[in-house]
């Protein structure tokens, strides 16, 4: 049975949402395509009509991830105090325990780094926040300053997503989140 061309760019939108999601949730080397296109009611087969590889998938799952936590930064950055709202948001018991949902660069991008597969999206995404967060500082050192600041959210993130107590992972939310919301001299 052919289906229509509009099928098949819905059935490809559906397993790169799938597969950002799994990738951020559970790794990209513990995501296995049987098992997502099978979540989906697809066969394996069927993937290679829409992918060359899991690389490719990968790459376009990163994108989408991209694109989903931009319109949610457009949003925060657009508020009164943008940086408290980003920081707040970022380092929320949410975003802890929501990675399929939230800043793919905890998950996916320290995973393609540690493969020693870096990715040009992973530039893109951090650039964008980069320059966002840059955006709300003063000073000579501004561009710095967001590399400091997105570096210690990332890294809280990825603690308070490994520790087994709970309680130690909120207080390492909690404190980065304090510290970074002090005023700059």
């Amino acid at each position: 049975m052919r289906y229509s061309q509009d099928h098949k760019a819905q059935t490809h939108k559906r397993i790169i949402k799938e597969a950002s999601a799994r990738f951020r949730r559970d790794g990209i080397g513990a995501t296995g395509l049987q098992p997502l296109m099978k979540a989906l009611g697809l066969t394996h087969g069927g993937f290679y009509s829409h992918f060359k590889s899991k690389d490719e998938l990968v790459e376009k799952a990163l994108q989408a991830a991209g694109a989903e936590v931009e319109v949610i930064c457009a949003e925060l950055f657009a508020q009164e105090r943008p940086l408290e709202a980003f920081i707040d948001a970022y380092l929320s018991e949410w975003h802890q325990t929501s990675p399929h949902e939230g800043c793919p660069l905890p998950t996916m991008s320290s995973e393609l780094g540690l493969r020693g597969q870096p990715s040009p999206t992973s530039d893109v995404v951090l650039n964008a926040r980069l320059e966002q967060i840059q955006g709300t500082l003063e000073g000579d050192d501004a561009a710095d300053q967001s590399i400091f600041i997105m570096s210690a959210m990332v890294g809280a993130l990825l603690l308070s997503r490994s520790v087994e107590s709970a309680d130690l992972a909120q207080r390492i939310l909690d404190v980065t989140r304090d510290f970074l919301k002090k005023p700059r001299d």
